[in-house]
């Protein structure tokens, strides 16, 4: 909505000066009003008009020559006399108090003292005009009000355009309401035929929600399953590969030890032919094998000899513990029967098959605690903590991380897992759907999305339960519970709670 300024300015007084004896400040507030292009009147404490500016005499139609010096102003407004706002800020009367401003008048936020108001006004123009005005006092340098100036802006076009808009929105209104009528007649007709139907439609929502729950169910059953028989062919792969592995070891490892025996006789003898070599006779033969001594640095080659025999048995002997926990991690069990196993073993074999994705990111921690075996299926508990390790190394970016895996048991019967990072944590938006299937934060190719989804199934299959805990910044802990005996009684897997 255009908006009507008036300024509140100190002057020796508009009335000081009748027209024709205008002093130097009234002559320049003449000039300053008759330039500005919004229309202004000023009176002085006898409601007689000191200033009527050409924007006034343009749109209100009564000249300068005409106004200043009387108080017929009201005359430019309406057919009968009566105040403007401008003659209440003079009489200091409260525009509240007024018959005719009661209802419309406001004060103005800019100005003190200073009112606004807008209405029509039909003696004005051809057709009338709506006017939106500011009256606001002129006090002297000692803050007395010498006069009131009030300004006029013409608002017809805007509410022109409010009017139409109001009486297209009245007219979309009734025509709402017109087919809305309709509709509720048509809708009453509809009704009564989905009525006819609602007995069917319910029974067939009963059955597609079954339908629905069992295709869910199926599906992951399906995934569960791809897993099961993936793990299953990644174990008689990896039993093959370290059965075949652990032939040659067993060869290289008992070679050595009869190498080792071997160099220890060549030592002796050695160290034979060193003793006897100061009673040669033959002085050019002595002088060869001192030579020779000396230059093979054989003081060297026996300690040294030892030293890199030693290594590579420990070398060979980690290479039989890794094929041996590679066996234990990819153990596969045809009838998928449930056997008493010791779950540390679970998770040193698996800490050391996923080694190689860890290390370079992260330290390994184990806290365990006195845990007894559990009844389980081993292969599939290993991929559980096979999948949170990875996932925990996966969440630590940039400076080395630690890996907590710890575990215990209460008394409740159940043994628990934790496996905790320092890594960059998990958003709250997707700790609710971070056992979803397919669900993954990670880039396209990086994951599938079933690594959880698949722990979750298999603690679910054992009656366990699993949660999560994590902070943005700070890191994430997953917290396995399962029971130490299984239950064979089936269990209906529900949400996953995180």
């Amino acid at each position: 909505m255009p908006h009507s300024t008036a300024s509140a300015a100190s002057t020796s007084g508009p009335g000081a000066h009748a027209a024709g004896e205008a002093g130097p400040a009234a002559i320049a507030l003449s000039a300053f009003l008759d330039g500005h292009p919004v229309a202004t009147f000023v009176l002085d404490t006898a409601h007689t008009i000191t200033h009527w500016n050409k924007a006034c005499e343009h749109l209100l139609g009564w000249s300068t020559e005409e106004m200043v010096g009387t108080k017929n102003h009201w005359q430019a407004f309406y057919p009968k006399q009566r105040a403007l706002l401008a003659d209440l800020i003079v009489s200091g009367v409260d525009p509240a108090a007024s018959e005719h401003y009661r209802e419309r008048h406001k004060r103005s936020a800019l100005i003190p003292g200073a009112y606004e108001d807008e209405d029509f006004f039909p003696n004005i123009g051809v057709s009338g005009h709506w006017l939106h005005f500011t009256a606001a006092p002129l006090r002297d340098g000692g803050g007395q009000v010498v006069g009131a100036i009030q300004t006029l802006r013409d608002v017809t076009e805007r509410r022109v355009a409010e009017n139409a808009l109001r009486k297209a929105h009245d007219s979309l209104e009734h025509l709402v309401e017109k087919r809305t009528a309709q509709l509720a007649e048509a809708n009453q007709r509809l009704e009564d035929d989905i009525r006819q139907r609602e007995l069917a439609d319910a029974e067939l929502r009963r059955r597609n929600i079954e339908l629905t729950e069992l295709n869910a169910q199926l599906g992951m059953a399906q995934q569960q399953l791809l897993q099961s028989e993936k793990l299953a062919s990644i174990g008689q792969l990896a039993a093959g590969v370290a059965h075949e592995i652990n032939n040659p070891i067993g060869y290289i490892f008992s070679n050595f030890g009869t190498l080792q025996s071997y160099l220890g006789s060549l030592f002796e003898m050695l160290q034979a032919y060193r003793e006897a070599e100061p009673h040669v006779a033959d002085a050019a033969t002595a002088e060869r094998l001192r030579a020779m001594r000396e230059g093979l640095d054989l003081d060297f080659l026996r300690e040294d000899i030892p030293s890199l025999m030693n290594e590579s048995k420990e070398g060979i002997v980690r290479v039989r513990h890794i094929v041996q926990d590679l066996k234990d991690f990819s153990r596969v069990d045809a009838n998928q029967e449930w056997v008493w196993a010791n779950l540390h073993q679970g998770i040193d074999s698996t800490l050391n098959i996923v080694s190689n994705e860890v290390k370079y990111k992260a330290d390994v921690v184990k806290h365990y605690g006195d845990i007894p075996d559990i009844e389980c299926l081993p292969l599939q508990l290993n991929q559980v903590i096979m999948n949170l390790v990875v996932n925990a190394a996966h969440a630590i970016a940039g400076e080395r991380g630690t890996i907590t895996v710890a575990t215990g048991a209460d008394d409740g019967g159940h043994v628990w897992l934790e496996v905790r990072d320092n890594g960059s944590g998990i958003a709250p938006d997707n700790l609710s759907r971070i056992f979803d299937p397919f669900f993954t934060t990670k880039p396209v190719g990086k994951g599938t999305g079933l690594g959880l989804s698949m722990a979750y199934g298999i603690v679910r299959k054992h009656n366990g339960a699993i949660t999560v805990q994590s902070t943005v910044g700070a890191g994430t802990t997953f917290r396995v519970l399962l029971p130490v005996r299984h239950d064979k009684s089936p269990t209906e897997p529900g949400a996953p709670q995180p």
